[in-house]
C-alpha cells in the first residue's frame, strides 16, 4: 500500500476513509478491528514511516496528530497480524505471539511453527470458541489452538489436521471457529475440515494450472 490506508464498506461499496502517506507512510500490513476505530500497521513498501519490525496499534477516534497508542516490536519482519476484541496475534516468520489487548497488553502465549514466510494465520472472533490456527510442524498441516483452554506454558498446540501434502498457501475459519477451510501453496485444492472432530467435509477442485489462493 504505498499510498497509505483506505478503509472500505463492503455493501454498499464505498470508501469509508483513508490514512495518507504524509500520516503513516507506505504500508506493509494493515489489520482492522472488527469496524471500529482501531487498526493494526506495519511498515513496508518503497516509503515507510514504520519499521516492518514492529506493530503500531492506530486510534483514529483520538483528537491532533497523537494517533499512535500502542506499539509491539520483535526481532523479525512482521508477516502478519490478526485482531480480537480481547487479543492481538502478531506472526514472524517462524513463530507467533498471542498478546491481551488493548489494555495494558501483556504476552499471553508463544508458539513455534516450521516457517511460514507468507505469515499463515486466522482468528476466530467468538467469546465462546477462541481458535487460533496456523502452519503445523508438519508439510501441509494445520495447527489448532482454542486460546481459552490451552496453557501460558505450551509451546505447540496439541490439535493438527494433515490438510495437504505440499506447502499450505492458505487457510481461513468461520466466525464460529467450527469450519476451517485451507488450500496448499499449488492452489488447485480446497479442503473444508470440522474443526471440532477434524474430519474432511468437503473438497474443491479448481483445476490443475497452479493458483494463487486469498481470504
Amino acid at each position: 500500500m504505498e499510498t497509505g490506508v483506505r478503509i472500505f464498506n463492503i455493501e454498499p461499496l464505498m470508501e469509508k476513509g483513508h490514512l495518507d502517506v504524509e500520516q503513516v507512510g507506505s504500508v506493509g500490513q494493515v489489520e482492522m478491528l472488527h469496524r471500529c476505530n482501531l487498526l493494526a500497521l506495519v511498515g513496508g513498501g518503497s516509503n515507510p514511516k514504520f519499521s516492518d519490525i514492529s506493530v503500531l496499534i492506530w486510534d483514529d477516534s483520538r483528537d491532533g496528530k497523537d494517533k499512535l497508542v500502542l506499539e509491539f516490536t520483535f526481532t523479525k519482519p512482521v508477516l502478519s497480524v490478526r485482531l480480537r476484541t480481547d487479543k492481538i496475534v502478531i506472526v514472524v516468520k517462524n513463530r507467533i505471539y498471542v498478546y491481551s489487548f488493548p489494555d495494558n497488553p501483556t504476552k499471553l502465549f508463544e508458539f513455534d511453527t516450521r516457517d511460514n514466510p507468507k505469515g499463515l494465520c486466522d482468528l476466530c472472533p467468538s467469546m465462546e470458541k477462541q481458535l487460533l490456527i496456523f502452519p503445523g510442524h508438519k508439510c501441509g498441516s494445520l495447527q489448532l489452538v482454542d486460546l481459552c483452554n490451552a496453557k501460558p506454558s505450551s509451546s505447540s498446540a496439541p490439535f493438527t489436521i494433515n490438510a495437504h501434502q505440499s506447502e499450505l498457501g492458505c487457510l481461513a475459519v468461520n466466525q464460529q471457529g467450527t469450519l476451517v477451510a485451507s488450500a496448499s501453496r499449488k492452489g488447485t485444492l480446497i479442503r473444508l475440515f470440522d474443526t471440532q472432530t477434524r474430519e474432511q467435509l468437503v473438497e474443491l477442485r479448481r483445476g490443475t494450472d497452479p493458483a494463487t489462493l486469498y481470504w
